[in-house]
């Protein structure tokens, strides 16, 4: 099996073999093992003491881990497995050799991940607990799972057992199925489990559409994204919903750029990224910048209304048939007014909050500086979220005119769009009031069919590879795999230095915000 990017073989008329590509083989057969063998030691620290119901989770730490039955070998393992995967998805992050190697390699790593315990986090066991609410005819917009009466609620973790579902009308009745079918919480978790690898799938489906699209190779695009080891760790062994979310997101915008401006295929499109909002409201950061990408033909207001009115129909149905269907109504968006109830340094907004409160502690005061600098931020990001979109608004104008006179920018009005939603969605994680490892993944699966490579012109509304790869490896080793947060260990440390990392990426912004355009910089 081979793809797009793929070298041919000397037999079938390709190049001969030189030392250089011999190299790169052997790099990427290296990569290859070495992530398959991260993988089983994931699988391994999964089993010996992953996030499994049965877990003590009361005064965890890695101390209180490492003194527990198998605790060393699991911290070995765990460490050591996430090292040699991330280690292995970054040495290529350039690309896979193929797209079908990039697939291939991507499944092989999946398999163990796939066949041990939850990972990272007990979300998944909140989803199992909500979903049974909802079939037993509780409302888990209203009744936290405690109070619901949930069998299973002693394997949630202690901060949710209170508080409302947070998830959509289609997430809530895709649970209660898994619960109606499992029969008990293991049956939930592997149907939950499964619906996550149907997300993946899904995406791993669109990604070659969409990086043809946006002439990015698809080798690269399909690498960045399947074989990210927050997408085998966090998606699929932590079976988050995320995947399904970004299964039905790119299925939408897949259906956008190839059938830009058609009635019929925008109410598609648009149903299917209502469904994603459905699941996770956090795909709703991506509806006005798919607006962009439905438009055909040249870049006017009219036209605008017109494609994006049939993208916004197709929308507005989905929602409203998921809260119909649910009988819930929008009780849902009650509930994602308690998603920031945890404080981690990991959200930059939170560690500016810590700092200032520290140094009103030194002056003998409280500020209490969190929800202030929260507030502040989702000001900055609807702010940033104007301001890209009237960017991204003026370049695909221009380049709409340019398209008239040169055929090479085919791809360059998918490029912009599907660009502009994948930053969106990267200051979306920056800038929310909480991040956990796995909504990394969210900006990573736009950003993976669109970023520059190396030696390729980055654009104005761009980004590198490599700067799409390294928060993802550094948040791969944010947890434990008992879905322990190692930033609750490190508040002190960790708030100061992501405070002046926010600093400096602030500065950076300013200084790109107000250095003078070049248009030979334009996407594309």
């Amino acid at each position: 099996m081979t793809g797009p990017g793929a070298r041919p073989h000397p037999a079938e008329g390709g190049p001969v073999s030189t030392p250089r590509t011999r190299h790169a083989d052997h790099r990427a057969r290296a990569a290859r093992y070495a992530g398959l063998a991260g993988a089983v030691l994931l699988a391994i620290a999964g089993w010996l003491g992953g996030a499994l119901p049965s877990a003590p989770l009361s005064r965890v730490t890695p101390v209180t881990v490492w003194q527990g039955r198998h605790g060393p070998l699991v911290l070995v393992a765990w460490a050591l497995g996430t090292l040699l995967i991330v280690g292995a998805w970054w040495s290529l992050r350039r690309g896979a050799p193929s797209t079908g190697w990039a697939y291939r390699t991507a499944g092989l790593w999946a398999l163990p991940l796939l066949a041990t315990a939850p990972l990272g986090s007990r979300d998944v066991y909140s989803y199992a607990c909500q979903g049974w609410a909802y079939a037993h005819g509780v409302d888990p917009y209203v009744t936290g799972v405690a109070a619901a009466g949930c069998p299973w609620v002693d394997a949630v973790a202690p901060i949710w057992r209170d508080t409302p579902a947070p998830y959509g009308p289609l997430f809530v009745l895709l649970a209660a199925l898994a619960t109606v079918l499992g029969g008990g919480l293991t049956g939930t978790v592997v149907l939950l489990r499964l619906f996550a690898l149907a997300g993946v799938l899904l995406a791993a489906l669109c990604l070659p559409g969409l990086a043809r699209a946006a002439g990015v190779p698809t080798r690269r695009a399909a690498w960045l994204l399947l074989a990210s080891p927050l997408v085998g760790v966090h998606l699929l062994a932590g079976a988050h919903n995320d995947a399904v979310m970004l299964g039905l997101l790119l299925l939408g915008l897949l259906v956008l750029v190839r059938l830009p401006g058609r009635p019929g295929a925008l109410l598609v499109a648009g149903a299917l990224l209502g469904l994603a909002v459905a699941v996770k409201a956090s795909a709703a950061v991506v509806l006005p910048y798919a607006a962009l990408a439905a438009v055909h033909g040249r870049y006017t207001v009219r036209a605008l209304l017109r494609d994006g009115g049939w993208l916004a129909a197709g929308v507005l149905a989905a929602l409203a048939g998921g809260s119909l269907a649910s009988g819930l109504g929008l009780g849902w968006v009650r509930g994602l007014s308690r998603s920031g109830d945890s404080e981690q340094w990991t959200s930059p907004p939170t560690a500016v909050g810590f700092v200032v409160d520290y140094a009103g502690g030194l002056a003998g005061r409280s500020p209490d500086a969190v929800p202030v600098f929260r507030a502040v931020a989702l000001l900055v990001l609807a702010a940033f979220l104007v301001m890209l979109w009237w960017r991204a608004w003026g370049t695909l104008r221009r380049l709409g005119d340019a398209q008239q006179r040169v055929a090479r920018l085919a791809a360059a009005r998918p490029r912009v769009a599907l660009r502009a939603a994948g930053l969106a969605l990267a200051a979306a994680v920056v800038l929310a009031p909480v991040f956990h490892p796995w909504y990394a993944t969210w900006p990573l699966a736009l950003l993976a069919v669109t970023a520059a490579g190396p030696g390729e012109r980055r654009p104005r509304l761009g980004t590198r590879t490599t700067w799409v790869v390294l928060p993802c490896a550094v948040a791969a080793l944010l947890t434990l795999p008992d879905g322990t947060n190692l930033a609750r260990f490190t508040k002190a440390p960790g708030a100061i230095t992501m405070t002046a990392l926010a600093l400096t990426l602030a500065a950076l912004l300013t200084r790109a915000a107000t250095r003078r355009p070049d248009p030979r910089n334009d996407p594309g």
